[in-house]
C-alpha cells in the first residue's frame, strides 16, 4: 500500500506538511496524491475512534456481530443479497466471510430490543435468509488498532462467611 495512505490510515489528523517531511516529499505532491485518492473513491472518509465507554452523558448503544447464512441468488451471487441487507440504517459494516457463514455484520440499536426486533422483523424474513447467529458486544478492549482505555472499576471489598 502506498506510504501516504499507510499514514493517514494510523493518524487521519496528519497534514499534509507532516506527510511531505515524514516521506521527504514536497507537500504539493502529497496534496495532490490525497485529492486524487478522495476523488478515485480510495480515501471514502476520515474517521475519529471514540471510547465510549470515557464520554460523560452518552447514550449507551448496544452493538451486535451477527452471522447470517444466505442462499445466493442466480446470476448474481451474494452481491445482492448484501447490497439488500447492508441498506438497512442498523448495519453499519457487512462483510462476506468464509466459513458455516456466508455475511458478518455489525449491527448497532439503541438497546438490546432494538437489535432483537432488527433481526426477528427485518432481516430473518428475508427470502434469501436462511439463517442467523447473534452475539451481542459486551467490551471493547481494541478497536481499528487501538487499545482502549477503560474506567477504573469500583475495588468491592471481599465478604466471606
Amino acid at each position: 500500500m502506498d506510504e501516504i495512505l499507510e499514514i493517514l490510515e494510523k493518524d487521519a489528523r496528519a497534514t499534509a506538511d507532516d506527510i511531505a517531511r515524514m516521506l521527504k516529499k514536497k507537500t504539493q505532491n502529497v496534496k495532490d496524491t490525497i485529492k486524487k485518492y478522495e476523488k478515485e473513491g480510495v480515501i471514502l472518509r476520515y474517521k475519529t475512534v471514540i471510547n465510549r465507554e470515557l464520554v460523560k452523558n452518552t447514550k449507551s448503544e448496544v452493538r451486535a456481530l451477527i452471522e447470517v447464512n444466505i442462499m445466493p441468488q442466480k446470476d448474481v451471487g451474494f452481491d445482492k443479497v448484501a447490497e439488500r441487507i447492508y441498506s438497512f440504517p442498523e448495519v453499519t459494516s457487512c462483510y462476506l466471510i468464509s466459513g458455516t457463514y456466508d455475511l458478518l455484520l455489525i449491527v448497532e440499536g439503541k438497546d438490546l430490543h432494538t437489535v432483537s426486533r432488527f433481526v426477528a422483523e427485518k432481516l430473518s424474513p428475508l427470502e434469501n435468509v436462511r439463517g442467523t447467529s447473534t452475539h451481542f458486544l459486551l467490551k471493547k478492549y481494541k478497536e481499528d488498532g487501538v487499545i482502549l482505555r477503560h474506567k477504573e472499576e469500583n475495588k468491592r471489598v471481599a465478604i466471606s462467611y
